[in-house]
């Protein structure tokens, strides 16, 4: 791979059926854009969706049905590398060296083991919880990766991959690792809960009534976006303190549409609510449609699915490879020696 552009890493869980509208604008629609301006590596991070303990038939077909909508997005196998975390042995691998350098205290700390282990109580929060941000870290880590598209609920997993990196070149030397910095996605729009919308729009949290998902039927998302929760006033307005249903519906119509809050906020001055949920639906459908289409063509063609996942593995391997080697030596294990 091209060594002359910075390199970016982003990856996401196979956790459900289908990606919503959240993880298109927010992640997607950015990782697109990168691959003009960086050496873009893309991920799909089964090892870490094994934390909830998936039925193996379920994991698989989501594995495939997640790096389907990375390529019907845009994200194009011949500028980047698209491959499944699993099928490169090293992230495992660095893990486990990374966990020696990663203090008990560190881990605990950590907001989102507390959160999830807290909902799953003792006997359901597996180890495997407990060190996902130390996986998290190799995988940025493993790339040399300059710079992570982050959200707010990953950045203190970032600032620990960071710490790790200084950890390193601190012990180990100078250049063990490449200490990498966050990609702020500036005015990416925030996208909430239909139904609750004082919440994000969450794969892992929201009722189905209440997210706009990618391979869902077009009438089955209009008919979200049109039984979207507001409230009981009958004024068109952004405020997302006091209307967050209408604001949140009103955000997703500017996304889609490039249009400012405001031109749409006075084009249905005086409308019912119902007028912009017909219109936002059809805006939704039209919008989506094409994405949607594209990834079912892969899903159905799992052959042709399956060699870019294994070229974009290919992709990868090598760089892996290398950062392992290298810091391998560095904490002193013995390198084995080739057979004849």
């Amino acid at each position: 791979m091209a060594g002359m552009k910075p390199r970016v890493f982003s990856a996401m869980q196979p956790t459900s059926d289908s990606l919503q509208l959240g993880n298109y604008l927010g992640a997607l629609v950015e990782w697109v854009k990168l691959q003009d301006t960086h050496d873009a590596i893309y991920g799909v991070v089964d090892l870490h969706a094994l934390t909830v303990s998936p039925k193996p038939e379920v994991l698989r077909e989501r594995t495939r049905r997640t790096a389907a909508q990375f390529l019907a997005a845009g994200v194009d196998p011949s500028r980047s590398a698209v491959f499944v975390q699993s099928h490169v042995h090293e992230h495992a691998e660095l893990a486990w060296l990374l966990s020696t350098f990663t203090g008990f205290g560190e881990a605990a700390r950590m907001t989102q083991f507390k959160d999830k282990s807290g909902a799953l109580g003792e006997s359901g929060t597996n180890v495997g919880l407990f060190t996902y941000p130390v996986l998290m870290a190799a995988d940025i880590l493993l790339y040399d990766t300059n710079v992570v598209p982050v959200g707010e609920d990953q950045r203190q997993h970032l600032e620990l991959s960071r710490d790790l990196a200084e950890r390193l070149n601190t012990r180990l030397g100078e250049g063990a690792v490449v200490v990498p910095e966050p990609h702020i996605v500036k005015e990416t729009a925030k996208i909430y809960d239909l139904q609750e919308p004082d919440k994000k729009m969450s794969k892992s949290f929201s009722s189905p009534k209440g997210l706009i998902e990618i391979l869902d039927d077009p009438k089955k998302v209009a008919k979200n976006i049109k039984s979207a929760a507001t409230d009981s006033d009958t004024v068109i307005a952004f405020d997302r303190e006091n209307k967050a249903g209408i604001s949140n519906l009103l955000t997703i119509y500017s996304a889609l549409t490039g249009r400012a809050v405001e031109d749409i906020v006075a084009e249905y001055e005086g409308k019912m609510y119902g007028h912009l949920k017909v219109d936002l639906a059809d805006v939704v459908v039209e919008y989506l449609t094409p994405v949607h289409d594209r990834a079912m063509d892969w899903i159905e063609s799992p052959d042709a699915l399956d060699e870019v996942l294994a070229d974009g593995a290919a992709k990868v391997q090598s760089i892996a490879r290398e950062t392992l080697a290298r810091l391998y030596d560095r904490v002193g294990l013995v390198a084995p020696r080739p057979r004849s």
